[in-house]
């Protein structure tokens, strides 16, 4: 088992979760995180922190897209371990359904 950063993240990128992980397992990219489920040692630490609660086990139906979305962009984006604010308008994408258009393969900051 592993967690998974869902399209819940789009668009409002807390980052409440990141100073959390015992092992640094998240990677940014410019409108959301991802988590690397070969790093992730299923704590679970991550998942209560999250304002969006975008951060679900894999054991959850349907996170199988999601889940591929975390691999692929976790090897590609920089590492996060460091809280920044989120984006100004992330109230106003926190809860909106269909975020995936919206979604962006544009790597972050980092650390």
């Amino acid at each position: 088992m592993t967690y998974v950063v869902t399209e819940a993240c789009i668009k409002c990128k807390y980052m409440d979760c990141v100073e959390v992980c015992p092992v640094d397992c998240f990677y940014e990219g410019e409108n959301m995180l991802v988590i690397n489920p070969s790093e992730c040692i299923d704590c679970g630490v991550c998942e209560p922190e999250c304002p969006a609660e975008a951060i679900l086990p894999d054991t959850e139906d349907g996170l199988e897209a999601m889940l591929e979305i975390n691999t692929k962009y976790s090897e590609e984006w920089p590492n996060i371990t460091v809280s920044r604010d989120p984006p100004a308008d992330a109230d106003d994408y926190k809860g909106k359904d269909g975020k995936m258009e919206l979604f962006s393969e544009k790597p972050g900051e980092g650390d």
